[in-house]
Formats: C-alpha cells, structure tokens, sequence
C-alpha cells in the first residue's frame, strides 16, 4: 500500500530526508520512529501530498505522490503532529464540512460522524465550539475527521497526544482493528512502549537516512538491548542518560 523509492527533500541547504526506501504492506502498522529533527514529519508531509520531494519516488495506494496527489488524498486518513482546526466551528460541523470535501454522502457521513463522535465521548459536546474544546477534545475531532471516510492507508503523527489514558487505549485498540480489517497505518510517535506493543514492525531513522528497522524484539537482538528505548538511545546516538542527568545534578550543587 505504501512504496517509496529513494525519496528525499531538502530545504535550504538541510537534508531532511537523504534518499529513504521503504515498504508498507496491507494491514500493516509501520512505526516510524526518530530522534527530533530525523526527518518523520518531512517524510509523512511527502507521502500525504503536503510537501514535494526533492528526488525519489512513492506510491500510496496505489498512486503516485508527485503525478497523482489528488488521488492519494482521497485514499487517505491523516493525523498531524500539530493539527489546525477551524475553532468557529462545532465538532458536528468540522466533520459535516471534511465530509463535503470529500464528497461522501450526506446522510451516511453524518451516521458515521455521530458514531466517531459517539466513539470518542464527544456526542454530548458535538455542538459547542472548537474554541471551548481542551488540547485531548481537539485531539479526537482530528482523528475523527481521519477516520471520517474511511481511507485505506492511514497517517498519524504523534495521534496520542493530549489523550487521556481511556482515550489512548481506544485509539490503540482501534488501530489494531483497522489493521486487521486491511487498512494499512504509518505511525509516528515518540511513546516507544505504545510503538512497541501495537505495530508489526518498526523503522528508525536519524538525519533523514533509515538506520534498522525489524520487529522490536529483532532490533532489540541486533542491538544487543533489552528495550527498545534503549536499542533507539544507543542507534541515535543519546547519550548515556544517568550520566547525563548525574553531570547536571553535580553542576547545579556546585553552583
């Protein structure tokens, strides 16, 4: 479902992302992980038809992103990292308007919108206005608008953010689900023990170039770890944490 062949972009005279090549299967969920500033953003802007390359080539359902942006768009679900909503509207009428941008029709749409909104106990509150909303209540109108039309493949970067721990496992649940369905999921997240536990396999990047990617447990035995937060701290090169965080604490009782 999503195939990318020596994909990259630059900006200025940074390499966001340096000539990546990657597969994701049908039902599939990809964890994409990095270090801030690996290039997952860039990479996830590209494949949505946000950003163009500037070489390489992917396919997204099917579609080429540089030739056939419209058509991936309308085969996709996607879940930004810092998501913009309209804050005039209601909940009821953000999805009522995602649903005529994608030309569903009427009725079914505003069934499958009270039921998402319904999913995310956001039915009681479908009518007051994003603006009221807190940080988590903005959260899931983004992912029920992602969700909205069904879409094959599925984009979420960092889709956990702001949720309360019921919510989370709700997302997390109906991941798995989605996948099992055949719905293919490229995520994004810095939670390493959600990654973990939900994706069937995992890629690593650090300066935009793919590292290791295998299950966890693969990369854990490639790396001689036993988490995957610390074969990622030992891949991407952190350093030593309790050293780290020992050197401060000595600093600031000498100061």
């Amino acid at each position: 479902m999503i195939g990318v062949r020596g994909l990259g972009r630059w900006f200025d005279n940074v390499h966001a992302v340096d000539n990546l090549t990657l597969d994701v299967a049908r039902g599939e969920i990809l964890g994409f992980l990095g270090p801030n500033g690996a290039g997952k953003s860039t990479t996830v802007k590209m494949l949505t038809g946000m950003v163009r390359p500037s070489y390489g080539a992917a396919r997204v359902a099917g579609f080429d992103i540089a030739s056939q942006p419209l058509e991936v768009k309308r085969r996709i679900g996607y879940v930004p990292e810092s998501g913009a909503l309209y804050d005039n509207l209601t909940a009821a009428e953000y999805l009522e308007l995602v649903a005529s941008l994608h030309h569903l029709d009427p009725p079914r749409a505003q069934l499958r919108a009270q039921e998402l909104l319904q999913l995310f106990d956001l039915a009681e509150q479908r009518h007051r206005r994003i603006a009221e909303y807190s940080k988590g209540m903005r959260q899931k109108v983004l992912i029920a608008a992602a969700l909205l039309h069904t879409p094959e493949v599925l984009f979420l970067d960092e889709p956990l953010t702001g949720l309360d721990a019921n919510s989370a496992a709700i997302v997390k649940e109906l991941l798995r689900s989605l996948a099992a369905q055949g719905k293919t999921i490229f995520f994004c997240s810095h939670i390493l023990e959600v990654v973990e536990r939900i994706c069937s396999r995992i890629i690593i990047i650090d300066k935009g170039r793919t590292v290791i990617e295998g299950t966890a447990a693969d990369i854990c035995a490639k790396t001689g770890t036993p988490t995957l937060e610390q074969a990622f701290m030992q891949l991407t090169g952190v350093r030593d944490v309790a050293s780290v965080t020992r050197d401060f604490l000595a600093a600031l009782e000498s100061s």
